[in-house]
C-alpha cells in the first residue's frame, strides 16, 4: 500500500515558484483629451443653446421676422395709453376691434395668462360682421402691449458708487477744480459730514406686475377710452380670477359677463414650466416643445391652433416675466360661489361657455361652476381652453345670441344747453358778415363761429372762441 507523503515546502518547489508578472499596459493620453473635448464640446453646446433661446433681437428686427399673421394682427390694431397704478407712468395696451361702433351690443374680450388677443382675432371679426362691435386687448405684459415699465427709484450711494460720482463731478466741472480742491482742502469736496448719506436716482426697466387692482384700473380706463360702457365683459381663463373684484365695483359699468373656460383657481396654461429657467427657456425657445404643452394643456382636439403665433408672442421681451408676476398675484382664496352671491353680481346677466374638447373631468369642473353660479346659462363648446380658428364662428355665435337677448342699454341723452341771446346776436352778425364779403367756406374767421354754437369743439378738439 503506497502512502502519499506531502512534499515539503522548499523556496524552489512548484507552490512558491513566483509567477511571471503580467505585462502593465500603457495608457493611451489621447483617451482622455478625446473624451476632454468631447465633454467641453458637449457642455458648450447646451450653453450656446440656452443662451440663444433668451436672446432679446431689437424690436425692429423683432418685428420684421414675424410671420405674416401676426404682422397683419398687429397692423389692424391700435394702442391704447393706460395708468395701471397711481404712482406709475402710462403705457401702451395693444387692442383690436371690428363691427359698428354706434352697436348697442358692445363685447369686450380680456386674454388669460400666457395667452393673448390674437386668439380672440378670428372671433372678433365674426361678431363684427353680425353686427356687434367686439374689442379684444393686449394685457399689459402680454401680446404687443408693453411688457417693461420704466422704474425711477432712490439708492444710497455707498463704496464705489460715491468714488464714481466723485469721478462724474470732477468730469462735469473740469480736473482743475478738483486740483484746486485737493490743493486748497487736502481732498475733494465730496463727503460734507451733512451728505455722508447720498441719494441717486436709478432709472431701471422692470417686468409690469398686473394684479387684480391694476387689472381693475386697466379695464377701466379702456372702457372709457373706446365708449365701450355699458359693455359685454368675456373674461376667458383666468382673466376672471384677476378681473372678478373689479365687475363686482363697477356693475354700473358691465351689462353682462360671458366666463370661457374660466376656471377659478387655475389658469389653463402650466405656470410651473415658467418656473423653472432651464425648462422656461425650452419651452418658450422651441416651438415643438410649446406646442406639446398647449396641445397637452389647452387644447386636445387637434384643431386650427397657431402655436408658433402665440409662442413668438410669449417669447418677446421676455414677456415670461410678466406672465410669472401675474400668475403670482392670482387670489388664491377666490370664491366663484360667494362672488355669485354678491348685490349686483347675482342679478347681472350671466353664461358660462366650456370646452367639451379636453376630457370629462374638465367639463364636470365647467358643469361645478355652473352650479355656483346658477343664473348663468351653461354652454358647450367643440374646440379647447384657448379657442382655435376652426371654432371661433361656434363661438361667436354663442356670444351674438346671448348680448342680442338682452334689453338694449338706455342711453343717457344729455339735454342741449340754449346759446344765450347775446352770444346767438354775434354768432348772426358774423355770420351775416362772411357771407357779405364772400368768404363763405373759408377759414377766416379770426375767433368768430361761423354759425357753430359756442362751446362745441372744432375738428382739432378746440373750442371756437368770441
Amino acid at each position: 500500500m503506497a502512502i502519499l507523503t506531502e512534499e515539503p515546502d522548499t523556496p524552489n518547489s512548484p507552490k512558491h515558484k513566483p509567477s511571471s508578472p503580467s505585462p502593465k499596459s500603457t495608457p493611451n493620453p489621447f483617451t482622455f483629451w478625446f473624451y476632454f473635448t468631447i465633454s467641453v464640446s458637449i457642455i458648450t453646446l447646451i450653453f450656446v443653446t440656452v443662451s440663444n433661446l433668451y436672446t432679446q433681437q431689437d424690436p425692429k428686427t423683432w418685428f420684421l421676422t414675424l410671420p405674416t399673421n401676426l404682422r397683419q394682427h398687429y397692423s389692424s390694431g391700435r394702442t391704447i395709453k393706460v395708468q395701471p397704478t397711481v404712482h406709475s407712468g402710462s403705457i401702451e395696451v395693444f387692442s383690436i376691434q371690428d363691427g359698428p361702433v354706434d352697436s348697442s351690443s358692445k363685447v369686450l374680450f380680456v386674454h388669460g395668462l400666457g395667452c393673448s388677443s390674437y386668439v380672440f382675432s378670428k372671433i372678433v371679426k365674426s361678431l363684427g360682421k353680425n353686427g356687434v362691435h367686439a374689442v379684444a386687448i393686449d394685457l399689459p405684459g402680454s401680446g404687443f402691449s408693453d411688457k417693461f415699465e420704466s422704474v425711477t427709484e432712490e439708492k444710497e450711494v455707498s463704496g464705489f458708487g460715491r468714488v464714481l460720482e466723485m469721478y462724474n463731478e470732477i468730469k462735469e466741472k473740469g480736473i482743475f477744480w478738483g486740483f484746486d480742491q485737493l490743493v486748497e482742502q487736502g481732498y475733494v469736496n465730496y463727503d460734507y459730514p451733512e451728505n455722508e448719506v447720498r441719494m441717486s436716482k436709478v432709472t431701471s426697466l422692470k417686468a409690469i406686475e398686473l394684479g387684480p387692482d391694476e387689472m381693475g384700473r386697466v379695464l377701466g380706463q379702456v372702457i372709457d377710452a373706446t365708449g365701450l360702457g355699458p359693455v359685454d365683459l368675456v373674461l376667458h381663463d383666468s382673466a376672471f380670477n384677476l378681473g372678478a373684484n373689479w365687475v363686482a365695483k363697477n356693475l354700473g359699468v358691465v351689462r353682462s359677463v360671458t366666463l370661457v373656460d374660466s376656471a377659478s383657481d387655475q389658469s389653463a396654461f402650466p405656470l410651473w414650466v415658467l418656473k423653472v429657467p432651464v425648462v422656461r427657456g425650452v419651452v418658450s425657445g422651441l416651438g415643438f416643445v410649446f406646442d406639446k404643452v398647449v396641445r397637452r394643456c389647452c387644447s386636445k382636439t387637434g384643431g386650427v391652433l397657431d402655436t408658433e403665433s402665440h409662442r413668438l408672442l410669449l417669447k418677446s421681451a421676455d414677456g415670461v416675466k410678466s406672465v410669472l408676476e401675474m400668475g403670482k398675484k392670482m387670489n388664491s382664496s377666490f370664491d366663484a360661489g360667494e362672488w355669485g352671491k354678491l348685490d349686483g353680481v347675482k342679478n347681472l346677466p350671466m353664461q358660462v361657455i366650456w370646452s367639451s374638447g379636453l376630457s370629462n373631468e374638465w367639463i364636470e369642473k365647467g358643469r361645478q361652476l355652473a352650479e355656483v353660479l346658477p343664473h348663468a346659462a351653461f354652454v358647450t363648446h367643440s374646440g379647447g381652453c384657448w379657442p382655435q380658428d376652426d371654432t371661433a364662428d361656434e363661438l361667436a355665435e354663442s356670444i351674438r345670441e346671448f348680448v342680442y337677448s338682452l334689453p338694449k342699454p338706455i342711453k343717457d341723452s344729455k339735454k342741449k344747453e340754449p346759446v344765450p341771446d347775446h352770444i346767438r346776436e354775434l354768432l348772426d352778425e358774423a355770420t351775416a358778415n362772411v357771407h357779405h364779403h364772400g368768404f363763405s367756406g373759408h377759414d377766416h374767421s379770426h375767433g368768430h363761429g361761423h354759425g357753430k354754437e359756442a362751446g362745441y369743439p372744432s375738428g382739432y378738439g378746440l373750442r371756437d372762441e368770441l
